[in-house]
């Protein structure tokens, strides 16, 4: 009843289902009367010469199972919710049981995820098991975004590689799982200046890269670059600290090219990781952190 924020629909949905119980056991006590209709106890109607319609009463075992089941009724709904906002004197709940479920089930996975508990994630990444796990508990939380591979797409981080915006180590990776990230741009257009100076900053982004560059108006927008460096330093190296990206690398999160930095300075850019630790315990962050450093640490784990 939630949803209803007046108590009278509370009330009528009590008086309806209680007259409606109540009902039955009349209309049964009506029916076990035996009145005949005529003196051969029948209705009086006769259909096709010879087809008499008896006025016979229900038999007894049938109407007592009725009762049975009315009665029953009435002891379902004084005891559970049944009666608009009536809780029932036991006070079952969905909720509850749903909740008493989970607890079960954690009690249960608590088993499994407490062997790993206090495993390092390079230890981790060479056990099969655990890291099958890991991969279980990625595709069922994290690939929506990041993809069954975990290769990402733009807008949403590759895991793979070794480029990362707030650190790649296991315990910065299991700190941006369990706590999430938000990673904001603001719109720099009017800082930055003209729509040229905003070009010029583009091309001195692109020479940082390595990526084809206009000489001239890169050697412009470095001197604009001073209020960018605020964020991703003057080296354009970035900022995992506050997420700020490496702009040195040949890694381009929303798309590469003048046109992308163009519309990231003017218009900004807001990415939010959700944060898991209400949805996950943290024996299962510990054992996806060290999951997701694997991805970027196959190739060292394997070496060893």
């Amino acid at each position: 009843m939630s949803d209803f924020f007046s108590s009278g629909w509370s009330v009528f949905i009590t008086i309806a289902t209680l007259v409606s119980l109540a009902a039955c056991l009349v209309l049964l006590v009506f029916a076990s009367r035996r009145t005949p209709m005529a003196e051969d106890n029948s209705t009086g109607h006769v259909f096709d010469g010879d087809l008499v319609e008896m006025n016979n009463p229900l038999p007894r075992w049938w109407m007592i199972l009725f009762v049975l089941t009315v009665v029953f009724a009435f002891g379902y709904v004084y005891a559970f919710p049944a009666l608009g906002s009536w809780p029932g004197k036991l006070g079952w709940t969905s909720r509850g049981e749903q909740e008493a479920d989970q607890t079960k089930a954690s009690a249960e996975m608590a088993k499994v995820y407490g062997a790993y508990k206090n495993v390092p994630a390079q230890t981790l990444s060479q056990d099969a098991h655990a890291m099958a796990i890991g991969q279980r508990l990625f595709i069922n939380n994290c690939s929506a975004c990041h993809g069954s591979d975990a290769r990402g797409s733009k807008g949403f981080p590759d895991l793979t590689d070794d480029d990362w915006l707030y650190g790649g180590t296991p315990e910065r990776i299991e700190e941006s799982i369990t706590l999430g990230r938000i990673g904001m741009m603001p719109p720099l257009a009017a800082a930055v200046g003209t729509a040229q100076d905003v070009h010029d900053v583009a091309q001195y982004v692109l020479s940082l890269s390595g990526s084809p560059f206009n000489s001239l108006a890169a050697f412009s927008g470095k001197k604009r670059f001073t209020i960018c460096a605020a964020c991703h330093g003057a080296d354009g190296k970035g900022n995992q600290t506050i997420g700020a990206p490496n702009l040195t690398d040949n890694v381009w999160l929303h798309g590469w090219g003048e046109e992308a930095i163009v519309a990231m300075v003017n218009n900004g850019k807001t990415n939010v990781m959700p944060a898991q630790r209400g949805r996950l315990t943290p024996e299962q962050i510990h054992l996806l952190a060290s999951y997701v450093w694997s991805l970027s640490h196959s190739r060292q784990t394997a070496a060893k």
